[in-house]
C-alpha cells in the first residue's frame, strides 16, 4: 500500500476512471449514441471528459510521487502505469482525430 498522500491519490483517481468507464458502457448499453462533435451528447461527454482528467491526473500524481517522495508501492506503479496509456490514448485522438 501506498505511504504518501500523492501514492494514495493516485489509486484513487485510476479507481474513478475504472468507475466512469463502467458508467460510460452502461450508458451506451442503455442506448446513447455520440453525434458528430464530442459535445453532442452531453450525456457521454462529460462522463467521458471526467475519464480522461482522473486517468491522466493519476500519472502525474503517481510520476510526482515516484520521483519525488520515493514512493515504491506496486499499486503506484500499476495506476501509473494505467495514467501513462490514458494519456498517450488522448493525445493520440488529439493529435490525429478521426
Amino acid at each position: 500500500m501506498p505511504k504518501t498522500i500523492l501514492g494514495k491519490w493516485a489509486i484513487w483517481l485510476i479507481v474513478v476512471f475504472f468507475i466512469l468507464f463502467a458508467v460510460f458502457q452502461i450508458l451506451i448499453a442503455a442506448g446513447q449514441r455520440g453525434g458528430e462533435k464530442f459535445f453532442d451528447n452531453l450525456l457521454l461527454a462529460i462522463p467521458g471528459l471526467l475519464m480522461a482528467t482522473s486517468g491522466i491526473g493519476s500519472f502525474f500524481t503517481g510520476i510526482v510521487s515516484i520521483a519525488k517522495y520515493k514512493e515504491r508501492a506496486v499499486l503506484v506503479f500499476i495506476a501509473t502505469l494505467i495514467g501513462l496509456l490514458i494519456l498517450l490514448f488522448v493525445l493520440g485522438e488529439i493529435i490525429f482525430p478521426h
